[in-house]
């Protein structure tokens, strides 16, 4: 059954999405009852789309090794949970898991309509539409993981032995799709609002929210990818400039921008061309990175294998870049700006400051990301750009970034009058030069940590005055104790702290990386059973080795008594498996976490003859604050996105003659 069931369920996503689009267009034209077949249509292809997920499913829990996606990637001996997630673990399953995601999340958009996309939304819809029967045909005709093999083999080889060793692989890529596909729903009110005609603040106030979304998912996505590497991969690090890695951020960086700027549209008739290009540009990166892992022209632990799908996909990226720059010329006449914005110190043209540094960041990326591809397709000649280069660039921009968190919220819409400015920022500036001067005393080196420090510090400051600005404000209009008066003041603010939630997350994540990749040490030293290995305050002393075999591998394993200042902190036992399917052994790490700092324990080399293995022990500071900083935005992205009730309390106005810096923040 379920052989008729999976292509069936593609097959039917493929003529209901392809039935939608056109039904969509035609409702956008006016047609009312167009749009009730639509709105019927779109569900359907979901249903289509989850049928073809769960036969899979169906087939790697049953292991039903008649079908080669299951023969290629199942096996009995995986336990059922990394066998019910082996439906991403390659390159036919994820395009799968991919379509339920995008037909989901098109089927909630037919639900959830703003009220303000009006003429917009089926329009949007079509686009979406179009998206899923274009996804649906590329899951059915160039990667069907339903193809049947023959001989039926007895057994299959499992998932990729680094995809099965952490309990994060089922909890990454779902969020990275999220937050990849997410990004398709302000996509396709990008088009629709050059379709349209209607550029104006309408389609940023719809797109906001989805972008929020989005966001957020991409955020706790990407850093729960780098938690899963440095608990499986055994550097030791979270992020190694991989090319496959990069990519992952690159529409994280247009996504933050357009978050930014369509606050600025939202009050100003302007960024009207920037923001859709955003918009747009964002998919469109969601689509490089997802042709560049499923084409094999990188070789990454996170690439699929070459497959036919890669041309299909550049294919599809280039129709995409095409038209959606046909569409911005066309439509050229709406997209001047009506306000531009003025050469003066306020908080719109602080946004702006912004999206150019993170517009900088994302082609500086994509530069060193892209430039090996095409020197290798153009002269043959194969190279790399490596941490150097990306530390080099990269860095002074995300410090520049950091800076505007803090001048950016005390700053008013309009102008700011630069020596008031001046007195608010005192004390924060103030806080970190002194952090600055404090730590170098201290014997802390290296220019780009202390600055990040000071940074962090001044952020945290100018938060802390973006607060007592407001709650003096209330107290102002409405004399009070200062708890009343804060109360009122984070219910009229919601959605700016919950941006400067954000803020405050993403500055700790700052700290976490400037300290770990700054100060972290490590020895690597050959051991026999008795002997220690000592990094700093740490020691880890080999107590045993021994074999652990299974049905899946058999492992060295090393029993290390781990001490930290002579404290016994228990035994930790790092590992190295061999799997029939691999020719050589993976390592899995063993980590003592603290809230200063991580000894990250390796086994890299064992002779079971001799006795001896050989132990990398790492202490890298910090590093559980970097995990933490993503509980802290997704926190504030849930806060800045929480809908408003229709009668919420507003912020109490300001008297005449006098101009606050404290705003709200987000729109």
């Amino acid at each position: 059954m379920r052989y008729l069931l999976g292509p069936g369920g593609l097959a039917l996503t493929l003529v209901c999405s392809s039935a939608a689009t056109v039904a969509w267009a035609v409702a956008g034209r006016g047609g009312d009852r167009a749009a009730r077949f639509a709105r019927l249509a779109t569900q359907a292809a979901l249903l289509g789309a989850a049928l073809a997920v769960a036969a899979m499913v169906t087939a790697l829990v049953q292991h039903d090794f008649s079908i080669r996606y299951v023969a290629e990637n199942g096996g009995r001996a995986v336990p059922t949970y990394y066998t019910v997630i082996s439906l991403w673990a390659a390159l036919e399953g994820s395009l799968l898991l991919w379509l339920l995601v995008l037909t989901g999340f098109t089927v909630l958009a037919v639900v959830r309509v703003h009220p303000r996309a009006g003429a917009l939304h089926p329009w949007a819809m079509a686009v979406l539409s179009s998206l899923s029967a274009f996804f649906a045909a590329l899951a059915l005709f160039a990667g069907n993981a339903f193809d049947r093999v023959s001989p039926v083999p007895a057994d299959g080889p499992g998932p990729n032995p680094l995809l099965q060793d952490h309990p994060l692989m089922g909890i990454h890529p779902p969020l990275l799709y999220l937050g990849f596909v997410g990004m398709a729903v302000p996509f396709a009110y990008a088009v629709a609002a050059l379709v349209t005609g209607r550029t104006g603040p309408a389609w940023v106030a719809v797109v906001r929210g989805w972008t929020l979304v989005a966001w957020t998912f991409l955020t706790v996505g990407v850093v729960m990818g780098g938690w899963w590497a440095y608990e499986v991969l055994g550097w030791g690090g979270y992020w190694g400039w991989d090319p496959v890695e990069n990519v992952s951020v690159l529409p994280w960086f247009t996504a933050t921008a357009l978050l930014h700027s369509i606050m600025v549209q939202r009050r100003r008739p302007t960024l009207r061309l920037w923001n859709l290009t955003l918009a747009i540009a964002t998919f469109v990166l969601v689509v490089f990175g997802t042709f560049l892992t499923r084409s094999g022209v990188v070789e990454s632990v996170h690439a699929f294998t070459r497959s036919a799908i890669g041309p299909v996909l550049l294919a599809f990226l280039l129709v995409l870049v095409l038209g959606a720059g046909l569409l911005l010329v066309w439509r050229s006449d709406r997209l001047r700006d009506e306000d531009p914005l003025l050469a003066t110190v306020s908080r719109e043209t602080s946004f702006l400051a912004n999206n150019l540094l993170l517009a900088g960041l994302a082609f500086t990326i994509l530069l060193g990301t892209t430039f090996p591809i095409l020197l290798e397709a153009v002269t043959g000649d194969r190279t790399s750009v490596g941490p150097p280069y990306f530390n080099r660039m990269t860095v002074p921009l995300a410090l520049l970034v950091v800076l505007l968190m803090g001048v950016g919220p005390l700053l008013p819409w309009g102008r700011a009058h630069v020596g008031r400015l001046g007195r608010v920022l005192l004390p924060a500036t103030l806080a970190g030069a002194a952090t600055v001067g404090v730590l170098g005393l201290a014997g802390l080196t290296g220019v780009s940590a202390l600055l990040t420090f000071g940074l962090a510090v001044f952020v945290t400051v100018a938060t802390g005055t973006r607060v007592a600005l407001d709650v003096a404000r209330a107290r102002a209009v409405r004399p009070g104790p200062w708890a009343p008066a804060l109360g009122r003041t984070l219910v009229a603010h919601r959605r700016g702290y919950g941006g400067l939630l954000v803020h405050l997350g993403f500055v700790l994540a700052a700290v976490a990386v400037a300290a770990s990749s700054t100060y972290g040490t490590s020895a690597t030293q050959q051991l026999t059973v008795g002997e220690t290995v000592r990094v700093g305050g740490w020691t880890a002393t080999l107590e045993d080795l021994r074999m652990v075999p299974d049905a899946r591998r058999i492992s060295a394993v090393a029993d290390l008594r781990l001490r930290e200042d002579g404290a016994d902190a228990g035994v930790y036992s790092p590992m190295l498996s061999s799997y029939p399917t691999l020719t050589q052994a993976v390592g899995t790490p063993s980590v003592r976490t603290t809230l200063t700092e991580d000894a990250y324990l390796v086994l890299t080399e064992i002779d079971a003859d001799a006795g001896t293995a050989t132990v990398r022990l790492a202490v890298n500071p910090l590093v559980l604050w970097l995990w933490v900083s993503v509980g802290v935005m997704a926190a504030g992205a849930l806060v800045a996105g929480w809908p408003r009730r229709r009668r919420e309390e507003q912020p109490p106005p300001e008297r005449p003659g006098r101009r606050s810096p404290a705003v709200e923040v987000a729109a």
